[in-house]
């Protein structure tokens, strides 16, 4: 079998990730951020198939108790794999590609949100190394585009879990949130 490969998305990556995954809008969206420098979207590859993805926000958390209680700590989102090519690693691949890009970025901790819900996802990330936040349980809202361009929002409620970084090498710095970054 092919190995999968992973990098930061590029726009020509947009049509290829939409239709194979949906929300065309999604990736639009995403992609404008990085170029903004609030957000990293990565993508992965299995030979020319659109494998998954996962987006690193990188601005303020929307919402409010993840604001307060990780302020300046970056959210892994959206991570996404193709439904015919689940349980192969790639979304821990995933993971570990946004996580040895934060280490390099001077980070030293990582956050995500997942729903109540997806019981698998929770367990992923446990495997992974994520542990709860100890703050209680979030509403966080999940956005999709239509294929009309409307844009839908629904409440979910979440857990969060945390994950401390490898300890940065002494000559880096840390990064604040909205800092320039290199995609």
């Amino acid at each position: 079998m092919t190995e999968p490969y992973f990098r930061p998305a590029r726009a020509d990556d947009v049509f290829p990730f939409a239709s194979a995954l949906g929300d065309h809008g999604f990736f639009i969206d995403r992609l404008h951020r990085q170029r903004n420098g609030l957000g990293a979207l990565f993508v992965a590859w299995l030979g020319d198939r659109p494998a998954g993805d996962v987006y690193l926000w990188l601005e303020r958390a929307e919402e409010e108790p993840i604001r307060r209680h990780l302020f300046g700590v970056p959210l892994l989102t959206h991570l996404e794999v193709h439904s015919e090519l689940r349980n192969r690693g790639i979304g821990s691949a995933l993971v570990a590609t946004v996580e040895h890009y934060l280490s390099e970025e001077g980070y030293e901790r990582v956050a995500l949100a997942v729903r109540t819900d997806n019981i698998r996802a929770a367990r992923l990330y446990r495997r992974l190394g994520y542990t709860d936040w100890g703050h209680g349980e979030v509403v966080c809202y999940a956005r999709t585009t239509s294929p009309d361009g409307r844009v839908q929002e629904d409440a979910e409620l979440c857990h969060v879990f945390v994950k401390d970084l490898a300890p940065a090498m002494p000559e880096q710095r840390i990064r604040s949130i909205g800092a320039t970054r290199r995609c």
